[in-house]
């Protein structure tokens, strides 16, 4: 009787950009859940308590500068698998769209190019989302969308890289109903929690549920398939197909508040959340004028070719572990 043998071959150093972020730890979790793989956690703090908590558990966890780009190549050094994520809030903040657009794509191209200089690279996966000023035609640009959809450009003229590229896109996040301009707000004289939006209730929308639990599922599921997502492959992440109204009723269902959906303009939206308004409600705006076209720029790989299913969290059940969650 013969007995199974370990494999010998040396586990794989996967790489992972974000490490203590949603999309990052996500990941991190799912190849520590694994076991096959050493991972490296590149965070801005490795002192930090959620890094100390990666670190106990074996992660690798180094300190690095998107913005620099030698910093880059040192923390992909050995590196045989890499996922690349950006934060373009972090800076649109503070500067502003124009600022955050520029830095994202400097930042981006700073992982591509270190990348692309790893020797012993074969799996590049790059979170991005498709450029809305290009399926628009220029009437809905959205900065957060339009910058990473450009280091895609980027890579593309990398053909060596190309060849060792996935591109991942991730509808929207469940955790985004807890943002200012998406979580539904009490108007006391009418006893209803309304949501103000700058698009139809009937808008079409992708959601990922719970990204911080799903991204992990989708880029292990693409890192166990080469032969399906390499080679500049799109992958898209979402559970389920939905409505901006649907949404409002999963929300009323958890929550028990009545609520009331009303639509508005695009530029009332930006009065009550300057800034915000204009980027999150061209976006909103585009996905009600173009529907499931809003994410059709490239042909995509879905959950079923991943063999994905029960295994990822969508938005209600995202929504209940949300609201549960001690911070709220």
């Amino acid at each position: 009787m013969s007995v199974p043998q370990k494999s010998c071959l040396p586990q794989k150093l996967v790489v992972v950009v974000g490490a203590t972020g949603g999309q990052g730890g996500s990941v991190i979790n799912k190849l520590l859940a694994d076991g096959s793989y050493r991972l490296r956690g590149i965070t801005r703090n490795p002192q930090s308590k959620n890094s100390q908590v990666l670190t106990e558990k074996g992660v690798e966890m180094i300190t690095a500068d998107l913005n620099d780009a030698e910093s880059v190549i040192a923390a992909f050094m050995d590196a045989n698998i890499v996922f690349a994520v950006t934060n373009y809030f972090e800076t649109f903040a503070t500067y502003g769209p124009e600022e955050a657009m520029k830095v994202e794509y400097a930042q981006g191209v700073n992982m591509a190019k270190a990348a692309s200089a790893t020797p012993g690279l074969e799996h590049f996966i790059w979170s991005t989302l498709p450029s809305r000023k290009y399926i628009s035609n220029g009437k809905c640009p959205v900065p957060h969308c339009d910058a990473k959809a450009q280091v895609d450009g980027f890579i593309k003229k990398d053909k060596a890289l190309l060849a060792k590229t996935t591109f991942l896109w991730t509808g929207l996040f469940a955790e985004a109903m807890q943002h200012p301009m998406l979580v539904p707000n009490l108007l006391q004289s009418a006893g209803k929690y309304v949501w103000l939006q700058p698009a139809p209730a009937s808008t079409l929308v992708f959601t990922i549920g719970d990204h911080t639990i799903n991204v992990g599922h989708f880029v292990h599921a693409i890192i166990k398939q080469p032969k399906l997502t390499l080679h500049g492959k799109y992958v898209f992440a979402t559970t389920e197909t939905t409505t901006m109204g649907k949404l409002l009723e999963h929300w009323s269902e958890v929550t028990g508040k009545e609520t009331e959906y009303l639509q508005i303009t695009l530029e009332e939206y930006n009065r009550l959340w300057p800034k915000w308004g204009l980027e999150i409600g061209c976006d909103l705006k585009c996905w009600d004028e173009f529907g499931a076209e809003s994410w059709a720029s490239e042909k995509c790989i879905g959950r079923e070719e991943l063999g994905l299913g029960q295994e990822l969290v969508g938005f209600r059940d995202a929504l209940v572990a949300l609201l549960k969650s001690p911070h709220n």
